[in-house]
């Protein structure tokens, strides 16, 4: 239990049409950005509530060593901390969405900053609750929620704490891992620093002629949309020339970020860093080395659809730079005011009262639309709690930010469900639930697209996409996770950690789960280096697949059987929303008809790939067909 916890973000849409595109947000009709003033109508009132915080860290300090004296004061600090938490949100978010809107503001970062600093103060001020409160025997506190009809709000978050007490620290061990937060930190900031500020990219020519600098953001772009292989090729030789000639630095780095979990994880008394990552939500170990298992014995349908790229492509030899490539040319655009209403439409599976809350989402002041010039770039959904979720998108009209559109609003609407049926206490939602409901979303809006589309192009790209979707929030993060795992366990069995090791480990994971699928070439074991989760959130990406798997399971069940089955998994799902955090994951997910201790949920994903890639085959093969 950590008191200040904040997480890192009828229809009446006009129909006018959407204004030309412009660079300068003052240019950009007020419909297609964000409503702030939601949040605080002026800085003067921003100012008032980060004051209000400050006094609050003094208040709360003064409840220090009153935590024994009975079950009203346990009660106090509770109250007290959740008041501040709630606040926090707002004066968090009110700067950062405004600095988001243009990170040229050098005005507003100071102001994002200040708050930076004032929630370190608040982590520190609160690092005495959990050892004081874990001195009070359970059974004492258990008498107390008993005797006590307010304090029983918080069992479940007393209970939780008290299942991890032989992990937690006493006060000046807390205080020690709190104030060594700043030095954790220390292999990703450098690891950006190295990437991005440091980094010298080179400048490539392409085969028409043009000079192409290829940064990460031009190197995405150039796989994506050049259909010669030889400018594929040389984007991604270019790249990694950067990343190998620092790569004994990225090796040492990420060596850095693998101690420091091992030093944690003992520092807490835990068997192993996977341990550590997982015991605070009450995950088996087992449901990750399961994932990995049946995810690697599961790859056919993965080799499957690249072979199929392969000969799509007509390319001699078949490499990781031509995943990205569409398999046909295909350049709908996709304006934002019209595919509005399909997003809606695809969830009509969850009923009515769920399209409406969507509905006014896109019409409330949620999102922000349109780039513009220094506008953070890719797309969020921020929960700010007490108002409503905020959306990022820098929406260009593609298939891509039509997916990505329902993606963050199924993120949304798990705010909202959440935020307006749980108590702030368990208001916020775990990440190994939080892409379920976005992943979900998608998957409707496949086959609502599907259905509607008469264009064997489109409904090639749609496919493609979708199968995209599998193998790179699925497959990918699931190999990812599988080399998270055996760095760790190096570190955790003192053997050395070098890049020549971690490219060959690399590699050789490459060939497990591609087999002969894709060819490698000498620089394909390198990838890691330039994986930002590996350096910043170890143990995060699991839980992308694991999301992934747990909506393919649902969304079957939402879609298909009778109407009382689809009417049951529906308001299982919709439960599962309005839960929050009230519970352990893994149960949350079995009460909404999930159990990832099987390995029948990764199968159906395996299932759905399969699928897939035979449905694509017949769109090819009926293309090639009409074409000739």
């Amino acid at each position: 239990m950590r008191p200040f916890d904040l997480p890192s973000p009828s229809e009446t849409v006009s129909s006018e049409p959407a204004r030309p595109r412009s660079r300068r947000r003052d240019e950009i009709p007020d419909r297609f950005k964000w409503n702030l003033r939601d949040i605080f109508t002026s800085w003067d009132e921003w100012e008032a509530a980060y004051k209000e915080i400050e006094s609050g860290i003094d208040r709360y300090a003064a409840l220090k060593g009153t935590l024994a004296s009975g079950p009203h004061k346990l009660l106090d600090a509770f109250r007290l901390s959740e008041g501040l938490d709630q606040l926090a949100y707002r004066v968090w978010y009110f700067p950062s969405l405004q600095y988001d809107e243009d990170q040229r503001d050098n005005t507003v970062n100071a102001k994002r900053q200040q708050v930076q600093l004032l929630f370190a103060r608040l982590h520190q001020a609160g690092s005495w609750f959990n050892p004081e409160l874990l001195k009070v025997p359970l059974e004492t506190v258990r008498r107390w929620m008993d005797e006590f009809e307010p304090l029983r709000l918080y069992r479940f978050a007393i209970e939780s704490l008290y299942r991890q007490q032989e992990h937690v620290l006493d006060e000046a061990g807390e205080r020690l891992m709190s104030l060594a937060s700043r030095v954790a930190a220390a292999p990703n900031e450098a690891y950006w620093a190295l990437s991005t500020a440091d980094a010298k990219f080179p400048t490539i020519t392409l085969s028409d002629g043009s000079s192409i600098t290829v940064s990460y953001g031009q190197y995405r772009a150039i796989l994506a949309t050049r259909r010669e292989q030889a400018d594929r090729e040389a984007a991604f030789r270019a790249l990694h020339e950067t990343y190998q000639a620092s790569l004994n630095t990225y090796a040492t780095l990420y060596n850095g970020v693998c101690q420091r979990d091992w030093f944690q994880a003992r520092a807490r008394g835990y068997t192993s860093t996977l341990d550590a990552a997982l015991h605070g939500d009450n995950i088996p170990t087992s449901v990750v080395e399961n994932l990995i298992e049946t995810t690697r014995a599961g790859a056919d349908p993965l080799r499957r659809y690249h072979r199929l790229r392969r000969k799509a492509l007509g390319v001699p030899s078949y490499h990781v730079y031509d995943f990205s490539i569409p398999l046909v040319t295909f350049d709908k655009k996709y304006e934002y005011d019209e595919v509005l209403d399909w997003i809606v439409r695809a969830v009509a599976p969850l009923g009515d009262q769920y399209q409406r809350r969507m509905r006014e989402g896109f019409s409330g002041g949620w999102i922000d639309v349109y780039e513009n010039e220094g506008k953070r770039s890719g797309a969020y959904s921020a929960p700010v709690y007490g108002t409503h979720p905020y959306m990022l998108l820098n929406y260009t009209d593609t298939l891509d930010d039509m997916f990505t559109l329902a993606h963050e609003m199924g993120h949304s609407m798990h705010t909202i469900l959440s935020h307006e049926t749980q108590p702030f206490v368990y208001s916020g939602y775990t990440i190994f639930v939080a892409e379920v409901p976005s992943t979900l979303s998608e998957a409707l809006l496949l086959e609502y697209m599907l259905a509607r589309s008469t264009d064997p192009a489109e409904r090639i790209v749609l496919l493609q996409h979708a199968i995209d979707n599998i193998t790179g929030t699925f497959f990918t993060q699931v190999m990812f996770a599988d080399y998270e795992l055996r760095a760790h366990r190096l570190a955790e069995q003192d053997q050395p950690i070098t890049a020549e090791i971690l490219t060959e480990m690399y590699r050789s994971l490459m060939k497990d789960y591609y087999g002969d699928a894709v060819d490698l070439n000498s620089q394909t074991g390198m990838t890691w280096a330039r994986i930002p989760h590996f350096f910043n959130s170890p143990y995060y990406v699991f839980q992308y697949a694991t999301c992934f798997a747990s909506a393919a399971r649902l969304a079957r069940e939402i879609m298909q059987g009778t109407p009382a089955e689809r009417a049951d998994a529906r308001e299982r799902y919709l439960t599962l929303l309005r839960s929050g955090g009230n519970d352990y994951p893994m149960e949350q997910l079995k009460k909404a008809g999930v159990d990832l201790s099987q390995p029948d949920t990764v199968l159906a994903v395996v299932n759905q790939l399969d699928n897939l890639v035979t449905r694509l085959e017949r769109e090819l093969a009926q293309l090639a067909t009409r074409s000739s």
